[in-house]
């Protein structure tokens, strides 16, 4: 028991390591804080639950290679015995329980053995889940958080009729194939063909969405990290990127004062007492909070003749609601990816200016690094690794993934070939698998292919962009309707894709045509296409050949110039886009310029307010001191107060001597307020020569 609490534990810290990463990826692109709690909740499981295949599917084929082992060794009957014999009372746990194999049997039991019920509940509660969510749920609510309507009823009606058209397709797959089987003689209708009928639409429709992930990502993810270490070409990329995203912005912010405009027009139109008062102060919601302190409140009353005013209909309103949430959406959007663009491309062009540095310090055009290494990471440090180290890094694992995408293609265009095995993942996992003990180098190679795969077609589905309606946008940027619809797209995606993957390392009978190899409990969950004969044994086998089509499509950039020529601005090696890299290039110019005078105007400031401190500093130590000087002088004049008391009685002696003589000379008017007038006079006069005669004075 302690060794399958072991084997638990492993199972139940993988599922923990990916509830992780799903929710900072889920936290890195949605803000959470404003969204509804349905829509992060819904999403939450929708990425996780296309996650989890990464680390759950590679213990599940380890497993079954330990199963595979036992049947070609026959220990698969010892085992079974010796469980009953030794634990007979235990019930399910004694199903549970492994009991280590006899002497005779080679086979050593995988560190992270999970049992068979488990994976085969687990599957179920996974697949069936993802399935309920993509078809059902995640698109009803799609469109019910975009919907303008402001009742819940008016939203679910709304939803349901947008996604008409959306479940008319998948319809059409199943009626398709529904009259295919209608056709066979050897088949009947029942209840587990319907299933095998639907389960076969919807990887259909999945796989081939997947191949066509696959022909984007298998090329454009080593050649994306190729030019990345190149710093010229990035920015002048950067610079495109720059012009363009501040036409959207400006654009955005066009729509976004008009659209206001309307909704203060319809504020002052639509009074309190107004039924539709309500719908207003619900778009009003959605309005920025300066803009809504900026509304004078309209009372039961205006200052104009109501019969010039149209008040708007509902219909208006549901109109104006939902364009008052696009035109917030792509608003704060193109604000945030301007200032992240622009930082990018400030950030690379420092990187092209300290290439020549003799000193080899890394010098910042907009000030220190502040970042959370700030004390690790020094201006040498950082000028070995953004100009030498990183480059070489960058090259490195671009080349090391470009000759992984050529083994998946190969192994895609030959998997359903057994003999001999041509499939290059087959070849490495059944090489393994005889030896018996190799159990962790399976699940490692597993793992490493599996993220690759879900890499390269996940990193496509948040990278594309539909017009305004579908856009997956970092820094907390993407809004709810975008994060629904990822959510759909990935769970969609995440069954044909393990599929395909046990197609490749040919753990799939049916594909094979090998009845002696066992297969894993996802398959048994899935069951076979075999129902439907052109779909299993033609589409699911030689569809993904097209692959190699789409890769040399995206390799010559096929799709970029097609675009570019249909009026969407691409980056390419022309004229049109070398004026657009010109003008981002002027833009991001100006925007230096106008942080440079804010940083300086920033400085003067605390220069003066820091300068301003220091003299009131200064004034209050100079005000002490004269406070003690004042004290001091206070108390020596007391003292002299009291000597002059005593000197005054030994003086009245003599002034009344002198009265006698003073009383026989001429009367002088005396003012006490022109002696010391009389004294600077009397000082200039003597100091300077006198312009009379030489007895003047006299």
């Amino acid at each position: 028991m302690r060794k399958m609490a072991d084997h638990f534990a492993v199972f139940v810290l993988g599922l923990l390591a990916v509830f992780a990463v799903s929710l900072f990826t889920l936290y890195s692109y949605s803000n959470i804080r404003k969204q509804h709690v349905i829509v992060t909740v819904a999403t939450l499981i929708a990425w996780y639950s296309s996650f989890i295949i990464v680390f759950i599917l590679p213990l599940d084929i380890s497993a079954t290679k330990y199963k595979q082992c036992q049947k070609d060794h026959n220990c698969s009957l010892e085992n079974s015995n010796n469980i009953h014999e030794t634990d007979p009372h235990h019930g399910f746990l004694a199903n549970m329980t492994t009991v280590s194999s006899p002497s005779s049997c080679p086979c050593v039991e995988p560190w992270s053995w999970v049992p068979q019920t488990v994976l085969s509940v687990f599957w179920k509660i996974v697949y069936w889940g993802a399935q309920v969510l993509t078809w059902l749920v995640l698109p009803i609510m799609n469109s019910y958080a975009s919907a303008g309507e402001f009742t819940v009823i008016g939203k679910l009606k709304s939803a349901i009729i947008a996604n008409l058209i959306y479940y008319a397709t998948y319809v059409v797959i199943f009626c398709i194939c529904l009259i295919y089987l209608a056709t066979q003689p050897y088949v009947t209708i029942d209840l587990e063909n319907l299933k095998v009928i639907g389960i076969t639409a919807s990887n259909t429709w999945g796989l081939f969405l997947l191949v066509l992930l696959y022909g984007y990502g298998l090329v454009d993810i080593p050649r994306s990290i190729w030019q990345s270490s190149h710093t010229l070409y990035m920015l002048q990329q950067t610079y495109f990127k720059v012009a363009k995203v501040t036409m959207e912005y400006s654009e955005a912010q066009e729509k976004y004062d008009d659209t206001l405009e309307d909704v203060r027009r319809s504020v002052e139109v639509i009074k309190y007492n107004h039924p539709f008062r309500k719908y207003v102060d619900t778009i009003l919601s959605k309005c920025p909070e300066d803009f809504r302190r900026s509304l004078r409140r309209n009372d039961d009353y205006v200052d104009y003749n109501e019969q010039d005013c149209s008040i708007p209909t509902e219909k208006s309103l549901i109109k104006m609601h939902i364009n008052v949430m696009t035109t917030m959406r792509n608003y704060t959007r193109t604000q945030s990816q301007k200032e992240t663009l622009l930082h990018k491309a400030i950030q690379l062009e420092d990187d092209i200016a300290n290439q020549n540095s003799s000193n080899r310090y890394y010098k910042r055009s907009t000030g220190e690094y502040n970042g959370y290494l700030k004390f690790l990471y020094s201006p040498r440090l950082e000028w070995w690794w953004r100009i030498v180290v990183r480059s070489l890094l960058l090259k490195v694992f671009a080349v090391t993934l470009g000759v992984f995408s050529a083994m998946v293609v190969w192994s895609e265009c030959v998997f359903f070939i057994s003999k001999p095995v041509m499939s290059l993942f087959a070849i490495f996992i059944n090489g393994l698998g005889k030896s018996h003990s190799a159990y962790v180098s399976i699940e490692i190679i597993s793992i490493l292919v599996l993220a690759y795969l879900c890499v390269c077609a996940y990193r496509t589905v948040f990278k594309i962009r539909v017009f305004n309606y579908y856009y997956v946008a970092s820094n907390h940027q993407t809004d709810e309707n975008s994060l629904l619809f990822s959510g759909m797209l990935l769970s969609r995606l995440t069954p044909p894709l393990c599929l395909n993957f046990l197609s490749l390392i040919q753990l799939d009978s049916h594909v094979t045509k090998d009845n002696a190899v066992l297969e894993t409990e996802y398959t048994k969950i899935m069951g076979h296409m075999d129902v439907i004969s052109f779909i299993a044994n033609g589409f699911n086998v030689y569809f993904p050949i097209a692959i190699v089509l789409l890769c040399c499509a995206t390799i010559f950039k096929l799709g970029s110039r097609l675009l570019h020529c249909i009026g969407f601005e691409q980056f390419i090696d022309d004229d049109i886009s070398q004026e657009i890299v010109d003008e981002g290039k002027s833009y991001v110019q100006r925007e230096k310029i106008k942080s440079a005078r804010s940083r300086d105007q920033l400085q003067r400031r605390t220069a003066l307010q820091n300068s301003i401190r220091r003299s009131e500093l200064g004034n209050k130590s100079s005000a002490s001191i004269t406070d003690w000087n004042n004290y001091k002088s206070c108390d020596s004049t007391s003292n002299n107060v009291e000597a002059r008391r005593y000197s005054s009685k030994s003086r009245r002696g003599q002034d009344s001597d002198r009265i006698e003589l003073l009383s026989d000379q001429d009367v002088v008017d005396y003012d006490p307020t022109n002696v010391h007038d009389g004294y600077l006079r009397g000082k200039q006069d003597r100091s300077k020569p006198s312009s009379g005669g030489f007895f003047d004075d006299i």
